[in-house]
């Protein structure tokens, strides 16, 4: 039953929604630079750091289809996102009390199965609520680019605070944070409960599927600027501040374009936002594959709204006009999954193409990106 107009206009939904992204996306920023330094303050070599990490991100191929059908299956996104969340504190806590390399690798399993499944359904439940009251995604979301910016920035100077052991307990303070503001999530209605045959159903429309593949591939693109962009700009040289701003400013672009997307016309096509993603990507990767001077690498970083920002909102617009209800967290989910096992794959690719041709290594990461735009073609002809 939908709520009455007035408890939509004033029942702080889009606020609350803020606190959930806030929460989780700080999380992950103090997560990402600070749990490798755990684990070798555990006693784990660079081998074993290596598998553990490994294995924490495999297992999210499997918990995020099973924990997004799971959620569609019982209709209830708001009780799912704080069993998810729940479970992961358990999971973090686990994990501060394993020693050894079999108990820590089990725990980081348990972890990355019961994390996995959390911003998909964050999202599932986020554009759900924002379609009932004609609300925009960015302007939300752009708290969670936010809180990653300050993790970015503060995860340095607590690195320099607290001992190495203990780096677990401000991992453990990030994910109790998600659960506090779970818990005060506005309910949604409950959505229909899908039967196995809708949970899928989005898996046979072809227009759901070639957003699938040109998100992954536009998103994919960035696997050298993640991996090797830092390693690339000190061997050019450049002081840690200034790659720490470099990398700042790409965020800031992403966060003012979610500020601006509010004003996009409501009719815009998500297809043509995914589009302009992969153009702006593909410009972004040939530029930089060029060793462009300092005072154009700046900018070139200013582009990460359109390569990242851009694609992103587009695949969000797309889910919540095209999701099929009942299947809301599956597609999520599915896409997820997808924007993961294409981002793996990149990875080892950039891997081994940096260690042959270095920033060349941009122009793969390139032809990405045009693929993705191709693949938008083929939504446009399937409409």
């Amino acid at each position: 039953m939908a709520h009455p107009a007035s408890t939509i206009v004033n029942d702080r939904f889009a606020i609350r929604l803020a606190l959930v992204y806030t929460g989780f996306f700080l999380s992950s920023g103090w997560q990402l630079p600070l749990f490798p330094v755990w684990l070798s303050a555990r006693g784990l070599d660079s081998a074993a750091i290596g598998l553990v990490l490994a294995a924490y991100q495999g297992i999210r191929i499997v918990a995020i289809p099973a924990g997004t059908r799971l959620a569609d299956r019982h209709g209830a996104l708001n009780d799912a996102i704080i069993v998810a969340a729940s479970a992961t504190v358990c999971a973090v806590a686990l994990l501060a009390a394993a020693s050894g390399f079999a108990l820590i690798l089990a725990a980081a399993l348990l972890f990355g199965f019961a994390s996995a499944p959390l911003l998909p359904l964050i999202d599932a439940y986020g554009l759900i609520g924002l379609r009932q009251r004609a609300k925009s995604y960015g302007p939300v979301r752009l708290w969670g680019s936010v809180a990653f910016l300050l993790a970015n920035l503060t995860g340095g100077l607590l690195l320099g605070i607290l001992a190495r052991p203990h780096l677990i307990w401000l991992m453990l303070v990030g994910q109790c944070l998600v659960v506090a503001a779970a818990i005060m999530l506005v309910r949604v209605p409950r959505d229909a409960r899908a039967a196995p045959a809708t949970t899928h159903s989005h898996l046979r429309q072809p227009s759901f599927l070639a957003i699938a593949a040109a998100a992954s591939l536009i998103q994919a693109s960035h696997a050298v600027y993640y991996g090797f962009a830092t390693l690339d700009w000190t061997a050019k040289g450049y002081a840690g501040i200034t790659i720490g701003l470099l990398w700042a400013l790409g965020v800031a672009a992403e966060i003012v374009l979610f500020a601006l997307s509010a004003r996009l016309p409501r009719s815009i096509d998500p297809a043509l936002l995914i589009l302009i993603g992969a153009a702006g990507a593909a410009l972004r990767w040939i530029a930089t594959a060029f060793d462009p001077p300092l005072v154009l690498l700046a900018p070139l970083q200013l582009m990460h709204a359109l390569s990242f920002g851009a694609t992103h909102l587009g695949t969000m617009l797309f889910l919540m006009q095209s999701a099929p209800e009942g299947g809301r967290a599956a597609a999520q989910g599915d896409i997820a999954t997808a924007n993961t096992l294409v981002m793996a794959a990149a990875t080892a690719l950039a891997g081994a193409l940096y260690g042959v041709g270095g920033s060349f290594a941009y122009l793969a990461m390139a032809a990405l990106a045009v693929a993705g735009g191709a693949c938008i073609v083929v939504v446009a002809r399937t409409r």
